[in-house]
């Protein structure tokens, strides 16, 4: 059995790893978005929600741990994160499949013509009309993985470090 000690200190690095990571993750995106020019789809955008939600709870997690609240407040935060990362998983998941064409991706992502009209009074018609990228074609692969595939390896590591931290009393 471990002391109150070491599992405060055991809950705070898991927190603030899971934390990290995620903001890595999500910062990486965006990164590619911003400064790579890689534009995302649909799914691409939904796929960070759980990171959105999940760094808020990692942060009150390491506030939990390092304040040495009750183990029960990290352990639940912790087990949020996991659940949030599995759901991104099964989100990467979806998405690769209909990247590798093994099912159909939402109807409502598709291309349309592209270009935005230069006149100001178009522009508002615009946004009914254009769309991003299709969720069915991987704008970059690195290692043979799109971005949704990197994601599933990404939430799941996150989900088992998040998931072992909640399960450690």
């Amino acid at each position: 059995m471990i002391d109150a000690s070491t599992a405060s200190r055991y809950h705070l690095f898991i927190a603030v790893l899971v934390t990290l990571g995620m903001a890595a993750t999500v910062g990486g995106a965006l990164g590619f978005e911003h400064i790579g020019g890689y534009i995302p789809c649909a799914l691409c955008l939904l796929q960070r929600d759980p990171y959105y939600y999940g760094i808020p709870l990692g942060i009150l997690a390491v506030i939990t741990s390092a304040l040495r609240l009750p183990a029960w407040t990290t352990r639940t935060l912790l087990l949020a994160i996991g659940i949030l990362m599995l759901v991104g998983a099964g989100m990467g998941v979806y998405h690769s499949g209909a990247e590798w064409g093994f099912w159909e991706g939402p109807s409502t992502c598709a291309t349309t013509a592209q270009g935005v009209s230069s006149n100001v009074g178009d522009l508002l018609g615009d946004l009914d009309s254009k769309h991003g990228p299709s969720c069915t074609e991987a704008a970059l692969r690195v290692l043979g993985l799109s971005f949704a595939g990197w994601n599933v390896i990404a939430s799941l590591i996150f989900a088992a470090i998040a998931l072992r931290g909640a399960a450690k009393a």
